[in-house]
Protein backbone atom coordinates (compact mmCIF):
# COMPACT_ATOMS: atom_id res chain seq x y z
CA UNK A 1 0.00 0.00 0.00
CA UNK A 2 1.24 3.31 -1.43
CA UNK A 3 1.29 6.16 1.52
CA UNK A 4 1.22 10.19 0.85
CA UNK A 5 4.64 12.03 0.48
CA UNK A 6 6.07 13.55 3.24
CA UNK A 7 6.23 17.80 3.14
CA UNK A 8 10.58 16.77 3.10
CA UNK A 9 9.54 14.56 0.20
CA UNK A 10 8.10 17.42 -1.54
CA UNK A 11 10.53 19.97 -0.48
CA UNK A 12 13.38 17.57 -1.95
CA UNK A 13 11.62 16.79 -5.47
CA UNK A 14 11.00 21.09 -5.49
CA UNK A 15 14.93 21.14 -4.93
CA UNK A 16 15.72 18.68 -8.03
CA UNK A 17 13.57 20.19 -10.18
CA UNK A 18 15.59 23.78 -9.26
CA UNK A 19 12.54 25.63 -7.12
CA UNK A 20 14.21 26.43 -3.98
CA UNK A 21 11.99 29.46 -2.99
CA UNK A 22 8.83 27.04 -3.44
CA UNK A 23 10.85 23.92 -1.32
CA UNK A 24 11.28 26.56 1.49
CA UNK A 25 8.21 27.37 1.75
CA UNK A 26 6.79 23.55 1.66
CA UNK A 27 8.28 23.15 4.79
CA UNK A 28 7.72 26.91 6.19
CA UNK A 29 3.90 25.73 5.85
CA UNK A 30 4.64 22.31 8.10
CA UNK A 31 6.42 23.77 10.52
CA UNK A 32 3.58 25.89 11.73
CA UNK A 33 1.27 23.33 11.11
CA UNK A 34 3.18 21.38 13.70
CA UNK A 35 4.06 24.62 15.59
CA UNK A 36 0.28 24.67 16.23
CA UNK A 37 -0.42 21.31 16.63
CA UNK A 38 2.25 20.52 19.52
CA UNK A 39 4.13 23.62 20.17
CA UNK A 40 6.99 25.56 19.78
CA UNK A 41 9.89 23.34 20.96
CA UNK A 42 8.18 19.89 20.98
CA UNK A 43 10.26 17.03 19.81
CA UNK A 44 7.67 17.27 16.66
CA UNK A 45 8.57 20.65 16.15
CA UNK A 46 12.28 19.99 16.39
CA UNK A 47 12.12 17.59 14.13
CA UNK A 48 10.98 19.80 10.98
CA UNK A 49 13.36 22.79 11.88
CA UNK A 50 15.58 20.23 11.24
CA UNK A 51 13.97 19.23 7.96
CA UNK A 52 14.12 22.72 7.19
CA UNK A 53 17.94 23.11 7.64
CA UNK A 54 18.21 19.78 5.49
CA UNK A 55 16.11 21.47 2.87
CA UNK A 56 17.96 25.03 3.14
CA UNK A 57 21.19 22.77 3.29
CA UNK A 58 20.45 20.98 0.07
CA UNK A 59 19.84 24.50 -1.27
CA UNK A 60 23.27 26.08 -0.85
CA UNK A 61 22.02 28.05 2.19
CA UNK A 62 24.06 26.35 5.01
CA UNK A 63 24.49 29.68 7.66
CA UNK A 64 20.66 29.33 7.64
CA UNK A 65 20.47 25.55 8.21
CA UNK A 66 22.88 26.68 11.24
CA UNK A 67 19.48 28.28 12.87
CA UNK A 68 17.44 25.83 12.04
CA UNK A 69 19.68 22.96 14.13
CA UNK A 70 20.30 25.46 16.62
CA UNK A 71 16.42 25.74 17.07
CA UNK A 72 15.75 22.32 16.67
CA UNK A 73 18.66 21.90 20.05
CA UNK A 74 16.95 24.23 22.29
CA UNK A 75 15.34 24.10 25.43
CA UNK A 76 15.71 21.48 28.00
CA UNK A 77 16.74 17.70 27.31
CA UNK A 78 13.79 15.50 26.16
CA UNK A 79 13.43 12.64 28.31
CA UNK A 80 11.74 10.33 25.86
CA UNK A 81 14.97 7.90 24.60
CA UNK A 82 14.09 8.38 20.95
CA UNK A 83 13.88 12.33 21.16
CA UNK A 84 16.87 12.16 22.89
CA UNK A 85 18.84 10.53 20.47
CA UNK A 86 17.33 12.82 18.03
CA UNK A 87 18.88 16.02 19.60
CA UNK A 88 22.15 14.29 19.52
CA UNK A 89 21.72 14.10 15.84
CA UNK A 90 20.30 17.74 15.29
CA UNK A 91 23.62 18.34 17.68
CA UNK A 92 25.72 16.83 15.67
CA UNK A 93 24.40 18.45 12.36
CA UNK A 94 24.85 21.70 13.40
CA UNK A 95 28.23 21.14 14.07
CA UNK A 96 28.94 19.63 10.86
CA UNK A 97 27.26 22.26 8.99
CA UNK A 98 29.06 25.08 11.19
CA UNK A 99 32.38 23.47 10.55
CA UNK A 100 31.21 23.80 6.54
CA UNK A 101 31.16 27.59 6.74
CA UNK A 102 34.37 27.72 8.31
CA UNK A 103 32.95 28.76 12.02
CA UNK A 104 35.20 26.02 13.63
CA UNK A 105 35.41 27.37 17.46
CA UNK A 106 31.81 27.41 17.37
CA UNK A 107 31.93 23.70 15.13
CA UNK A 108 34.66 22.59 17.85
CA UNK A 109 32.73 23.20 20.87
CA UNK A 110 29.11 21.84 19.52
CA UNK A 111 31.15 18.53 18.64
CA UNK A 112 32.56 17.92 21.55
CA UNK A 113 29.56 18.48 23.74
CA UNK A 114 27.88 15.91 21.42
CA UNK A 115 30.66 13.80 22.17
CA UNK A 116 30.22 13.94 25.71
CA UNK A 117 26.08 13.69 25.50
CA UNK A 118 26.98 10.50 23.32
CA UNK A 119 29.18 8.79 25.58
CA UNK A 120 26.48 9.63 28.72
CA UNK A 121 23.94 8.12 26.44
CA UNK A 122 25.42 5.29 24.36
CA UNK A 123 28.28 4.29 26.17
CA UNK A 124 31.78 3.82 25.44
CA UNK A 125 31.87 1.02 23.72
CA UNK A 126 28.21 1.70 21.96
CA UNK A 127 28.80 2.65 17.85
CA UNK A 128 26.48 5.55 18.24
CA UNK A 129 29.26 7.04 21.01
CA UNK A 130 31.95 6.56 17.65
CA UNK A 131 29.60 8.47 15.11
CA UNK A 132 29.81 11.59 17.10
CA UNK A 133 34.33 11.37 16.82
CA UNK A 134 34.43 10.86 13.39
CA UNK A 135 33.07 14.82 12.64
CA UNK A 136 34.84 16.17 16.00
CA UNK A 137 38.17 14.50 14.11
CA UNK A 138 37.28 16.25 10.89
CA UNK A 139 36.91 19.75 12.73
CA UNK A 140 40.13 19.24 14.41
CA UNK A 141 42.38 18.22 11.57
CA UNK A 142 40.85 21.84 9.58
CA UNK A 143 41.94 23.43 12.68
CA UNK A 144 45.53 21.95 12.70
CA UNK A 145 45.30 19.99 15.41
CA UNK A 146 46.63 16.79 14.00
CA UNK A 147 47.30 14.92 17.53
CA UNK A 148 44.32 15.40 18.60
CA UNK A 149 42.22 14.77 14.78
CA UNK A 150 43.97 11.09 15.20
CA UNK A 151 43.70 10.43 18.28
CA UNK A 152 39.57 10.74 17.75
CA UNK A 153 39.88 9.27 14.39
CA UNK A 154 41.60 5.88 15.99
CA UNK A 155 39.15 5.59 18.84
CA UNK A 156 36.19 5.95 16.14
CA UNK A 157 37.75 2.98 13.93
CA UNK A 158 38.26 0.82 16.57
CA UNK A 159 35.11 1.00 18.15
CA UNK A 160 33.42 0.41 14.54
CA UNK A 161 35.89 -2.53 13.86
CA UNK A 162 34.78 -3.94 17.62
CA UNK A 163 30.90 -3.40 16.34
CA UNK A 164 31.64 -4.68 12.63
CA UNK A 165 30.32 -1.28 11.75
CA UNK A 166 30.44 -0.50 8.19
CA UNK A 167 30.86 3.20 9.36
CA UNK A 168 34.32 2.10 9.61
CA UNK A 169 35.24 2.99 6.23
CA UNK A 170 34.50 6.75 6.22
CA UNK A 171 36.73 6.66 9.62
CA UNK A 172 39.49 4.69 7.43
CA UNK A 173 39.29 7.64 4.47
CA UNK A 174 39.59 9.98 7.33
CA UNK A 175 42.37 8.75 9.27
CA UNK A 176 44.69 8.78 5.41
CA UNK A 177 43.55 12.43 5.16
CA UNK A 178 45.01 12.98 8.54
CA UNK A 179 48.10 11.04 8.24
CA UNK A 180 48.64 12.43 5.17
CA UNK A 181 48.62 16.29 6.35
CA UNK A 182 51.00 15.29 8.82
CA UNK A 183 53.50 14.14 6.64
CA UNK A 184 56.51 11.68 6.99
CA UNK A 185 55.64 9.22 4.83
CA UNK A 186 53.35 6.56 6.98
CA UNK A 187 51.06 4.67 4.97
CA UNK A 188 47.99 6.07 4.22
CA UNK A 189 45.89 2.75 3.39
CA UNK A 190 46.59 0.03 5.57
CA UNK A 191 44.81 -3.21 6.61
CA UNK A 192 42.70 -3.23 3.31
CA UNK A 193 43.47 -6.91 2.65
CA UNK A 194 41.50 -7.53 5.89
CA UNK A 195 38.43 -5.86 4.09
CA UNK A 196 35.94 -7.10 2.20
CA UNK A 197 35.78 -5.51 -1.10
CA UNK A 198 32.66 -3.47 0.01
CA UNK A 199 34.24 -1.79 2.70
CA UNK A 200 37.56 -0.86 0.68
CA UNK A 201 35.14 0.08 -1.85
CA UNK A 202 33.40 2.46 0.76
CA UNK A 203 37.22 4.09 1.44
CA UNK A 204 37.65 5.36 -1.59
CA UNK A 205 33.84 6.52 -2.07
CA UNK A 206 34.64 8.40 1.43
CA UNK A 207 37.66 10.00 0.03
CA UNK A 208 36.23 10.91 -3.13
CA UNK A 209 32.81 12.51 -1.54
CA UNK A 210 35.21 14.69 0.19
CA UNK A 211 37.49 15.73 -2.43
CA UNK A 212 37.76 19.59 -2.76
CA UNK A 213 37.23 20.32 0.99
CA UNK A 214 41.06 20.00 1.83
CA UNK A 215 42.28 21.20 -1.53
CA UNK A 216 46.25 21.83 -0.13
CA UNK A 217 46.11 17.30 0.08
CA UNK A 218 43.43 16.23 -2.24
CA UNK A 219 46.24 15.25 -5.02
CA UNK A 220 48.50 13.36 -2.15
CA UNK A 221 45.57 11.55 -0.96
CA UNK A 222 43.88 10.83 -4.20
CA UNK A 223 47.16 9.89 -5.54
CA UNK A 224 47.38 7.33 -2.59
CA UNK A 225 43.81 6.08 -3.04
CA UNK A 226 44.22 5.45 -6.75
CA UNK A 227 47.71 3.26 -5.61
CA UNK A 228 45.94 1.77 -3.49
CA UNK A 229 42.95 0.70 -5.00
CA UNK A 230 44.92 -0.46 -8.02
CA UNK A 231 46.64 -2.51 -5.53
CA UNK A 232 43.53 -4.07 -3.91
CA UNK A 233 40.89 -4.45 -6.70
CA UNK A 234 42.96 -4.65 -9.79
CA UNK A 235 43.44 -1.44 -12.39
CA UNK A 236 40.26 -2.20 -14.20
CA UNK A 237 38.29 -2.03 -11.51
CA UNK A 238 35.41 1.15 -11.44
CA UNK A 239 36.38 2.36 -7.76
CA UNK A 240 40.11 2.53 -9.27
CA UNK A 241 38.79 3.99 -12.19
CA UNK A 242 37.12 6.69 -10.25
CA UNK A 243 39.61 7.59 -7.89
CA UNK A 244 41.92 8.29 -11.44
CA UNK A 245 39.35 10.15 -12.53
CA UNK A 246 39.03 12.14 -9.60
CA UNK A 247 42.81 12.67 -9.61
CA UNK A 248 42.18 14.16 -12.93
CA UNK A 249 40.04 16.66 -11.97
CA UNK A 250 41.82 17.81 -8.83
CA UNK A 251 45.03 17.83 -11.01
CA UNK A 252 46.71 15.69 -9.30
CA UNK A 253 49.95 17.66 -7.16
CA UNK A 254 49.50 20.82 -9.51
CA UNK A 255 51.92 18.82 -12.18
CA UNK A 256 50.04 19.26 -15.40
CA UNK A 257 51.81 15.62 -16.44
CA UNK A 258 50.15 13.55 -13.33
CA UNK A 259 47.03 14.97 -14.81
CA UNK A 260 47.43 13.75 -18.25
CA UNK A 261 48.75 10.36 -16.98
CA UNK A 262 45.76 9.14 -14.74
CA UNK A 263 43.69 9.72 -17.87
CA UNK A 264 45.63 7.75 -20.12
CA UNK A 265 45.49 5.04 -17.40
CA UNK A 266 41.52 5.39 -17.54
CA UNK A 267 41.35 5.55 -21.10
CA UNK A 268 43.61 2.33 -21.36
CA UNK A 269 41.19 0.96 -19.03
CA UNK A 270 37.83 1.84 -20.60
CA UNK A 271 39.48 0.52 -24.42
CA UNK A 272 40.61 -2.67 -22.42
CA UNK A 273 37.39 -3.62 -21.53
CA UNK A 274 35.34 -2.39 -24.44
CA UNK A 275 33.84 0.43 -23.27
CA UNK A 276 34.04 2.39 -26.32
CA UNK A 277 31.95 5.70 -25.38
CA UNK A 278 33.52 5.59 -21.84
CA UNK A 279 36.73 5.49 -23.78
CA UNK A 280 35.65 7.87 -25.55
CA UNK A 281 34.79 10.40 -23.26
CA UNK A 282 37.87 9.50 -21.35
CA UNK A 283 39.54 10.96 -24.83
CA UNK A 284 38.14 14.23 -24.69
CA UNK A 285 39.20 14.65 -21.03
CA UNK A 286 42.65 14.28 -22.33
CA UNK A 287 42.55 16.29 -25.16
CA UNK A 288 41.89 18.84 -22.51
CA UNK A 289 44.29 18.21 -20.05
CA UNK A 290 46.83 18.13 -22.47
CA UNK A 291 45.24 22.02 -24.09
CA UNK A 292 45.56 22.94 -20.29
CA UNK A 293 49.22 21.72 -20.07
CA UNK A 294 50.45 23.31 -23.03
CA UNK A 295 50.21 20.75 -25.33
CA UNK A 296 48.14 21.72 -28.28
CA UNK A 297 49.57 19.45 -31.10
CA UNK A 298 48.76 16.56 -28.67
CA UNK A 299 45.42 17.72 -27.87
CA UNK A 300 44.84 18.01 -31.86
CA UNK A 301 46.06 13.98 -32.57
CA UNK A 302 44.05 12.79 -29.35
CA UNK A 303 40.50 14.98 -30.80
CA UNK A 304 41.54 12.95 -34.37
CA UNK A 305 41.63 9.85 -33.04
CA UNK A 306 38.39 10.26 -30.83
CA UNK A 307 36.76 11.48 -33.89
CA UNK A 308 37.81 8.33 -35.64
CA UNK A 309 36.39 6.34 -32.45
CA UNK A 310 32.60 8.48 -32.00
CA UNK A 311 32.03 7.58 -35.79
CA UNK A 312 32.69 3.83 -35.38
CA UNK A 313 29.75 4.44 -32.80
CA UNK A 314 27.80 5.46 -35.42
CA UNK A 315 26.45 8.07 -33.00
CA UNK A 316 25.72 11.86 -34.71
CA UNK A 317 25.41 13.29 -31.32
CA UNK A 318 28.78 11.95 -30.03
CA UNK A 319 30.58 13.23 -33.28
CA UNK A 320 29.35 16.28 -33.06
CA UNK A 321 30.73 16.56 -29.41
CA UNK A 322 34.29 15.63 -30.38
CA UNK A 323 34.19 18.15 -33.49
CA UNK A 324 32.53 21.26 -31.49
CA UNK A 325 35.82 20.30 -28.84
CA UNK A 326 38.23 20.25 -31.74
CA UNK A 327 36.90 22.99 -33.03
CA UNK A 328 37.28 25.53 -30.12
CA UNK A 329 40.54 23.91 -29.83
CA UNK A 330 41.55 24.77 -33.29
CA UNK A 331 40.57 28.59 -32.22
CA UNK A 332 42.62 28.02 -30.05
CA UNK A 333 45.47 27.09 -31.49
CA UNK A 334 45.25 30.11 -33.99
CA UNK A 335 43.99 27.98 -36.51
CA UNK A 336 40.57 29.21 -37.65
CA UNK A 337 39.83 28.12 -40.93
CA UNK A 338 40.32 24.81 -40.05
CA UNK A 339 38.07 25.35 -36.42
CA UNK A 340 35.80 26.52 -38.85
CA UNK A 341 35.54 23.57 -40.58
CA UNK A 342 35.59 21.43 -37.91
CA UNK A 343 32.26 23.81 -35.71
CA UNK A 344 30.27 23.48 -39.29
CA UNK A 345 30.86 20.00 -39.20
CA UNK A 346 29.59 19.66 -35.73
CA UNK A 347 26.50 21.64 -36.53
CA UNK A 348 25.76 19.14 -39.20
CA UNK A 349 25.71 16.00 -36.89
CA UNK A 350 23.87 18.00 -34.20
CA UNK A 351 21.36 18.57 -36.32
CA UNK A 352 21.15 14.65 -37.20
CA UNK A 353 21.44 13.77 -33.90
CA UNK A 354 17.90 15.72 -32.98
CA UNK A 355 19.39 16.15 -29.63
CA UNK A 356 18.59 20.06 -28.86
CA UNK A 357 20.78 20.79 -25.73
CA UNK A 358 23.62 19.82 -27.82
CA UNK A 359 22.63 21.68 -31.08
CA UNK A 360 22.19 24.69 -29.00
CA UNK A 361 25.25 24.31 -27.12
CA UNK A 362 27.47 23.86 -30.91
CA UNK A 363 25.42 26.84 -32.84
CA UNK A 364 26.87 29.23 -29.19
CA UNK A 365 30.18 27.68 -30.15
CA UNK A 366 30.16 28.42 -33.62
CA UNK A 367 28.58 31.67 -33.31
CA UNK A 368 31.32 33.11 -30.73
CA UNK A 369 33.67 31.88 -32.96
CA UNK A 370 32.02 34.22 -35.75
CA UNK A 371 31.96 36.81 -33.14
CA UNK A 372 35.93 36.44 -32.37
CA UNK A 373 35.94 36.73 -36.08
CA UNK A 374 34.51 39.88 -36.32
CA UNK A 375 31.91 38.48 -38.50
CA UNK A 376 29.31 39.81 -36.77
CA UNK A 377 25.90 39.42 -38.81
CA UNK A 378 26.59 35.76 -38.92
CA UNK A 379 27.36 35.36 -34.93
CA UNK A 380 24.03 36.82 -34.30
CA UNK A 381 22.03 34.57 -36.37
CA UNK A 382 23.94 31.15 -35.34
CA UNK A 383 24.01 32.65 -31.58
CA UNK A 384 19.89 33.72 -31.43
CA UNK A 385 19.39 30.19 -32.94
CA UNK A 386 21.51 28.30 -30.05
CA UNK A 387 19.76 30.46 -27.79
CA UNK A 388 16.36 29.36 -28.87
CA UNK A 389 17.09 25.67 -28.49
CA UNK A 390 18.33 26.16 -24.72
CA UNK A 391 16.88 26.64 -21.28
CA UNK A 392 17.45 30.18 -20.31
CA UNK A 393 19.35 28.88 -17.91
CA UNK A 394 21.80 26.78 -19.40
CA UNK A 395 25.33 28.15 -18.80
CA UNK A 396 25.80 28.15 -22.44
CA UNK A 397 22.99 30.51 -22.62
CA UNK A 398 23.83 32.67 -20.50
CA UNK A 399 27.18 32.70 -22.22
CA UNK A 400 25.31 32.87 -25.16
CA UNK A 401 23.36 36.09 -24.18
CA UNK A 402 26.42 37.68 -22.89
CA UNK A 403 28.59 37.53 -26.38
CA UNK A 404 24.49 38.40 -28.13
CA UNK A 405 24.04 41.83 -26.56
CA UNK A 406 27.88 42.85 -27.67
CA UNK A 407 27.36 41.80 -31.27
CA UNK A 408 24.30 43.60 -30.81
CA UNK A 409 26.34 46.42 -29.96
CA UNK A 410 28.96 45.95 -32.58
CA UNK A 411 31.64 44.20 -30.41
CA UNK A 412 33.65 41.57 -31.43
CA UNK A 413 33.84 39.72 -27.97
CA UNK A 414 31.47 39.43 -24.96
CA UNK A 415 33.39 37.58 -22.66
CA UNK A 416 33.34 39.84 -20.27
CA UNK A 417 29.76 40.49 -19.86
CA UNK A 418 28.32 37.23 -18.78
CA UNK A 419 27.76 38.90 -14.96
CA UNK A 420 25.31 41.60 -16.22
CA UNK A 421 23.62 38.83 -17.73
CA UNK A 422 23.65 36.69 -14.46
CA UNK A 423 22.42 39.90 -12.23
CA UNK A 424 19.54 40.72 -14.58
CA UNK A 425 18.51 36.68 -14.77
CA UNK A 426 18.72 37.06 -11.01
CA UNK A 427 16.27 40.53 -10.82
CA UNK A 428 13.61 38.74 -12.78
CA UNK A 429 14.14 35.99 -11.08
CA UNK A 430 13.47 37.33 -7.56
CA UNK A 431 10.78 40.36 -8.61
CA UNK A 432 8.70 36.93 -10.33
CA UNK A 433 8.45 35.48 -6.84
CA UNK A 434 7.40 39.05 -5.13
CA UNK A 435 4.17 40.77 -4.71
CA UNK A 436 4.29 43.12 -7.86
CA UNK A 437 3.52 46.33 -6.01
CA UNK A 438 5.62 45.83 -3.30
CA UNK A 439 9.17 46.75 -5.19
CA UNK A 440 9.57 50.34 -6.45
CA UNK A 441 13.96 49.15 -7.81
CA UNK A 442 15.56 46.10 -7.41
CA UNK A 443 19.37 46.55 -7.66
CA UNK A 444 21.45 43.58 -8.52
CA UNK A 445 25.08 43.87 -8.71
CA UNK A 446 28.21 41.32 -8.85
CA UNK A 447 30.86 42.90 -6.89
CA UNK A 448 34.38 40.27 -5.82
CA UNK A 449 32.31 37.27 -7.60
CA UNK A 450 29.33 37.94 -5.21
CA UNK A 451 25.85 39.21 -5.88
CA UNK A 452 24.97 43.00 -4.17
CA UNK A 453 21.20 43.78 -3.41
CA UNK A 454 19.46 46.71 -3.21
CA UNK A 455 16.15 47.01 -2.99
CA UNK A 456 13.31 50.02 -2.66
CA UNK A 457 9.90 49.71 -1.36
CA UNK A 458 6.89 50.90 -2.85
CA UNK A 459 5.03 50.59 0.13
CA UNK A 460 5.24 49.21 3.79
CA UNK A 461 5.36 45.46 3.16
CA UNK A 462 3.75 43.13 5.90
CA UNK A 463 5.75 41.01 8.58
CA UNK A 464 4.79 37.85 6.49
CA UNK A 465 6.06 39.91 3.21
CA UNK A 466 9.34 40.92 4.12
CA UNK A 467 9.98 37.47 5.55
CA UNK A 468 9.13 36.38 2.02
CA UNK A 469 11.72 38.86 0.52
CA UNK A 470 14.51 37.86 2.50
CA UNK A 471 13.99 34.15 1.65
CA UNK A 472 13.66 35.15 -2.12
CA UNK A 473 16.55 36.91 -1.96
CA UNK A 474 18.93 33.91 0.06
CA UNK A 475 17.36 31.22 -2.43
CA UNK A 476 18.14 33.27 -5.70
CA UNK A 477 21.62 34.30 -4.34
CA UNK A 478 22.47 30.41 -3.52
CA UNK A 479 21.23 29.97 -6.83
CA UNK A 480 22.65 32.11 -9.40
CA UNK A 481 26.32 31.90 -7.16
CA UNK A 482 26.04 28.93 -9.04
CA UNK A 483 25.48 30.05 -12.13
CA UNK A 484 27.81 32.94 -11.66
CA UNK A 485 30.54 30.42 -12.41
CA UNK A 486 29.85 27.64 -14.36
CA UNK A 487 31.07 28.22 -17.76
Amino acid sequence: MSTSPTSLDMALALLREGRLVDAEQVMMRELQTVEEKYGSGSPEWASVQCDLGNVLLNADQPARAVECYRAACSGPAPQDPEARKDRLTYQMNLGMVLASIGRLDEAESELRANVGERLAFYGREHAGYAFGLEPLAEVLLRRGDLRAARESVEEAIQNFWHNGHERIAAALALRARIVTAAGGGEPAFVALEQLPDEIVEGVALAVLSRAGEHPETDGAVLSLLAEAMEARLGPDHQTTLNALSMLANVGGNGDGADRVAAIRKVLASYRRQGRAEEALMAGLGLAMAQCDTGDLDGALRTYAEALDWARSLGRADLVAQVLRNWGLALSEADRPAEAEQRLREALSDAERSGDQELLGRVRIALGLFLQHQNRLAEARQVVEAGLGALDAAHPDALVGRSHLGAIMEGRSCGCGDLPAVVAEAFKEFVLSRLPQDLLADLGVDIEDGDFAVSVELRREPTEDELDQLNRVIQSATAEFRRRLTTR
